[in-house]
Parts: structure tokens; sequence; C-alpha cells
């Protein structure tokens, strides 16, 4: 964790004093072991914190700033294609799009769960970015994920 939290970045912008300028995985993988019965159960759990978009013209982001507020952006729309991908039964997902969707594969396809939970601003000023993120929610939870299964392998 410190670690991580040495490796996050937030900054300033005109919209957000204290601004995530980057997303943020936290994998805990479990394994127990039933010594009665000899198996070994495996499973794991992902929480996600994303970097909330933005629109340059009104954050005003500049420099470093503005790299950074692009791949956000870009990487929040490589997500919302996987969403749709799935949502459509695809024959591709383009889960190698970005590095955010390359570690979510295995959150977001074969035998997972996800719960989402979408952060909104209720001030009237901003609306747009309000719409936008209900509109991504939505397109979130319209995807139908597979029946989450029990990993044990028993060993002998």
């Amino acid at each position: 964790m410190t670690v991580g939290e040495k490796n996050r970045t937030t900054a300033s912008t005109k919209m957000n004093t204290n601004s995530s300028r980057s997303h943020l995985l936290l994998r805990l993988v479990l394994v127990s072991y039933n010594s009665v019965s000899k198996t070994t159960t495996r499973g794991s759990l992902t929480l996600v914190d994303l970097a909330g978009s933005e629109r340059i013209s009104r954050s005003e982001a500049t420099g470093l700033r503005l790299v950074e507020a692009a791949a956000i952006n870009k990487s929040l729309s490589a997500l919302g294609q996987v969403f749709s991908s799935i949502r459509e039964n695809s024959l591709h997902i383009p889960f190698r799009n970005s590095k955010l969707t390359h570690l979510l594969q295995q959150c977001l396809g074969g035998d997972a769960k996800a719960c989402m939970f979408v952060n909104v601003s209720p001030l009237d000023a901003n609306v747009p970015e309000t719409i936008s993120t209900l509109e991504f929610g939505m397109n979130a939870r319209q995807v139908a994920l597979g029946k989450a299964t029990t990993h044990v392998t028993k060993t002998t």
C-alpha cells in the first residue's frame, strides 16, 4: 500500500484541487487450503479507483497535466470499448488496447463478477461531466458477465 501510495499521482486542475492523475488497482489474491479434503481454493478481489475523465477546456490542463488527462481519457475510452464488445458478444474483446483493460481482463472476462460505483457531482456547473459519467455507467451496467465459479484443485 505504501509503494502504491508513493506511485499515485495527484495534482490540482481548475476543476479539482486534488485531482487523481492515475487509476489505482489493488488486487488481493486469496488462497485457502483445506487439510481435510486436501483441496486448495483460489480467488482474487480487484479494487479499482478510476481517475475521472476531464474536459480539457474546463480543467485548463497544460503540459504534463494535459498529457495525463489525455492518457486517462484514452484508457477510459478503451474500457468503454471493452464493455461494448462484451455486451455485443463480439468475437474479439479489445483487452490489450490499454494497460487498464489488460489488467482488468481477469475481472471482466470469463468467470468473474464485477460491481461498479459511479460518483457524480451535484453542481450545476458539472452537468456535462455528470451526464458523461452516467452514460459510462449505463454502458457498463448493460454488460452481462458469465457465472462466477469456484477455483478448487485437489491435491493427493
